[in-house]
């Protein structure tokens, strides 16, 4: 397979992502299947669609099958956030002056295959964890070394996908939501895909 300059994407999966970040860039919204099609002179969806998945497992974008205007990018990574100070959520505080130091997250985004979802529901409302917020997930390997009380993303074949806190008794499997209005999932350990566990919580506002 040949390999782009970047070493980790094949060429075709390398021009398609930078032709989507061109895109984005100059029109603030991500491009429909159809567009990227045309683009990269193809007549079927399916190899868009497959290089789409790729670039997602990699990390390079956020994307929601079959949900128009989903895509995002996650390459870019940030060197430094200032930290103007504190804020108080009770009384009031000595506003920030000077700036002497970073919040730095660039750790986050060089762990390899990091990759994003858009979270759909409040089961984990009592976590922070809002409808709608991003979450960034580092890929599980190892599912042994996962401790209680990880927040991942599991896979459950044929039924979907949830965000949930992890829980291993014995030979089950437990999925634990952040919001009382939710039963845990029981399952057996083989019954479950741990996919990843949570790096951060990316809200807009």
């Amino acid at each position: 397979m040949n390999t782009s300059v970047d070493n980790n994407l094949t060429d075709a999966q390398s021009e398609l992502y930078g032709w989507i970040k061109d895109y984005m860039k100059n029109f603030q919204h991500s491009p429909s299947i159809r567009q990227m099609m045309k683009a990269m002179g193809l007549k079927s969806p399916a190899p868009i669609q497959s290089r789409l998945k790729h670039l997602q497992e990699k990390g390079y974008i956020s994307w929601q099958e079959g949900k128009a205007r989903t895509m995002q990018i996650v390459d870019e990574i940030v060197e430094g956030v200032p930290i103007m100070g504190s804020v108080a959520a009770g009384g009031l505080i000595e506003t920030y002056s000077d700036v002497n130091e970073n919040l730095d997250i660039s750790d986050v985004f060089k762990k390899k295959n990091v990759f994003a979802l858009t979270v759909n529901g409040d089961s984990m409302i009592d976590a922070c964890i809002a409808d709608g917020d991003m979450v960034l997930m580092e890929p599980i390997r190892d599912s042994f070394t996962i401790r209680n009380g990880t927040i991942v993303s599991a896979m459950v074949p044929g039924l979907g996908t949830t965000l949930k806190y992890f829980f291993k008794r014995g030979e089950k499997i437990y999925l634990e939501a952040a919001n009382s209005a939710y039963q845990p999932i029981e399952l057996n350990l083989e019954e479950v895909v741990l996919q990843g566990k949570l790096l951060a919580v990316w809200r807009r506002v």
